[in-house]
């Protein structure tokens, strides 16, 4: 049977400072985070509201674990101290966004749980995530607001981060592009997977090189192309392994 998961075990018996999360949550954190919790790594969490998830992160990382903590309201800072830093600011504000990662980076694992609002999400990601540790695990939850009027979201709105997630999920794709204006960039070198779930993105960070493909073992008959040519087989082809 499965190992019982932690932090959801932490929260069922918790009763400190609020915490307010989907149920369905713990299953993906514990999922991506778990790689990070025998060694010291630094945490970034955007949304400390009550305080009560920087309690949960102190639990489930390492005992030297550094977590910082951003929220817009000045009365977070009650929750500093240990091994918890406070910062208070816009995530909107790219100044500010650089000032942490400067003051505090890189950071191994980020949890954006704040304001929600599109140009909010984006800004963040753009300013943190290239900032990451090279194996380092950026998740974004809440993204159902991608879907509500009132967060300036929509169905296929241009705009909002779903979408915006979306094109990133090209991007993965463009080692194999032929098309001029669809190139690799350093997030296609950088990105070894993007895991979409409902309201959560996770992109998991990592050195990546060109795809190769090769074959072994025997072709034991041709294969024909999308135009109709016969061609030896290839990885991908109709009949033969990719």
């Amino acid at each position: 049977m499965p190992r019982p998961n932690p932090l959801l075990r932490f929260f069922r018996h918790y009763e400190g400072p609020r915490i307010h999360k989907w149920i369905h949550y713990f299953e993906i954190y514990h999922r991506h985070f778990a790689r990070f919790r025998d060694e010291p790594v630094t945490i970034l969490e955007f949304g400390v509201n009550q305080g009560g998830s920087l309690r949960m992160w102190e639990h489930y990382f390492h005992d030297d674990s550094k977590i910082v903590g951003v929220d817009i309201d000045e009365r977070c800072r009650q929750f500093e101290g240990g091994n918890v830093s406070i910062e208070i600011g816009d995530q909107e504000d790219r100044t500010f966004l650089r000032s942490l990662v400067e003051k505090h980076g890189p950071f191994d694992v980020v949890i954006e749980d704040g304001g929600h609002q599109m140009g909010q999400q984006i800004a963040t990601f753009e300013e943190i995530y290239p900032a990451m540790s090279e194996e380092g695990c950026f998740l974004i939850e809440d993204l159902h607001t991608s879907y509500w009027p009132g967060y300036q979201g929509g169905l296929l709105r241009e705009g909002t981060f779903i979408e915006y997630a979306k094109r990133l999920s090209d991007q993965l794709h463009a080692w194999h592009s032929k098309q001029d204006d669809f190139v690799v960039d350093t997030f296609t070198e950088t990105t070894r997977s993007m895991h979409f779930y409902d309201s959560v993105v996770v992109f998991e960070r990592g050195t990546v090189t060109k795809p190769v493909a090769r074959k072994r073992g025997t072709d034991y008959f041709d294969v024909r192309d999308g135009q109709g040519r016969t061609q030896p087989g290839q990885p991908g082809q109709p009949g033969q392994p990719g």
